[in-house]
């Protein structure tokens, strides 16, 4: 039995700084993810997209960020369990909770957090009957390395961020990258569609729209694809990736079943107080929960996870005051220069 003040299940960057903001209260954390190391999606999906909304960062690789997050939280000695799904919840006599993952380690905490992203989720695929043979040789959907599209010919469909990002983020890799989106108009972040516009004037780019890709051709690799413009004209590019970027099909797995009040595949909460949940102790945080005017980014999870932390105290220390210090008067633990290297997360490795 793994014993914990806060049992948070999820290590992507949500997680991470949640073990951080706990730290600062002096409680201890353990975390819990199927994947088999921490990060989340920005180590598994995306370890090298560029992410911009991080304080401080102008731009940061998402891999890169893990790593940031992870070194600030090793003065904390957090432990993990990796590889490893949540699956039931037992709540006790005495308020607190007991997780079993799937391959039945079990977890005792006086809080749970949820902070499982997405949940467990697969690409959305586009309706192309022979996609299936080409997706070990020329069609990804997720993109983990650029470095193997160097000097290759890409084609990208999709109008969201990551078709938009991958797109600009690609023209310094490929030797020709073109993005197909089915309408003239995008949903991404209006600083990238005028960047992908900037770049389609230098002629960096070939936009096509509106446009769908409808076939894909070759033999043992991805050669060309063919494309449907304005309806009724059909164009043949060539190709040596095709990558449809049109998000995720995310599902909650089993936490689903743990009686939480879900809405449209998102965990509610209150927002208003400390991101609990209709079930007392635990909390829902990042892009995992949804409440009114909810907005899908790591800075929001991060600001969550702050205030959970402080109603997750109150919760385990009823009859203590805590008095929050600024970190720049208090100091943290490890990062004051009295310490010796903080010591590394403690891991519990799954064979």
């Amino acid at each position: 039995m793994i014993k914990t003040d806060i049992l948070i299940i999820g290590a992507g960057p949500t997680g991470l700084f949640t073990v951080f903001e706990a730290g600062l209260l002096k409680l201890k954390c353990h975390l819990i993810d199927a994947l088999p190391q921490p990060g989340g999606q920005c180590s598994e999906i995306y370890p090298k997209k560029p992410i911009y909304d991080i304080p401080a960062y102008p731009e940061i690789l998402a891999g890169d960020l893990t790593e940031k997050l992870l070194e600030q939280i090793a003065s904390f000695q957090p432990g993990f369990t990796l590889g490893e799904r949540a699956e039931t919840i037992e709540k006790l006599e005495d308020d607190t909770f007991i997780v079993t993952t799937n391959k039945g380690t079990k977890h005792h905490a006086p809080v749970i957090a949820i902070a499982g992203g997405l949940g467990s989720f697969e690409p959305r695929k586009p309706p192309i009957p022979n996609i299936a043979e080409f997706e070990n040789s020329g069609v990804e959907y997720i993109i983990r390395d650029p470095e193997i599209y160097r000097n290759k010919k890409v084609v990208i469909a999709g109008g969201g961020d990551s078709a938009l990002d991958w797109a600009i983020f690609l023209t310094n890799v490929a030797s020709e990258v073109s993005l197909v989106h089915r309408r003239n108009e995008f949903r991404g972040a209006l600083d990238s569609v005028e960047k992908v516009q900037e770049l389609k004037n230098a002629g960096k780019i070939k936009l096509i729209t509106p446009a769908e890709v409808k076939e894909i051709h070759g033999k043992d690799h991805l050669t060309a694809v063919s494309i449907i413009l304005n309806k009724d004209e059909t164009i043949h590019l060539e190709a040596d990736h095709f990558i449809p970027l049109f998000g995720l099909s995310p599902k909650l797995g089993p936490i689903g079943n743990w009686g939480l009040e879900i809405e449209k595949n998102a965990i509610k909460v209150n927002n208003a107080l400390d991101y609990q949940t209709n079930i007392p102790g635990i909390y829902a945080i990042g892009d995992v929960n949804t409440y009114p005017g909810k907005l899908k980014l790591i800075l929001c999870g991060f600001h969550e996870a702050t205030l959970m932390c402080q109603s997750a105290y109150k919760r385990i220390y009823p009859n203590k005051k805590y008095v929050m210090k600024y970190t720049t008067v208090g100091g943290v633990e490890g990062f004051d220069g009295t310490k010796k290297e903080a010591p590394k997360a403690v891991v519990k490795k799954i064979e």
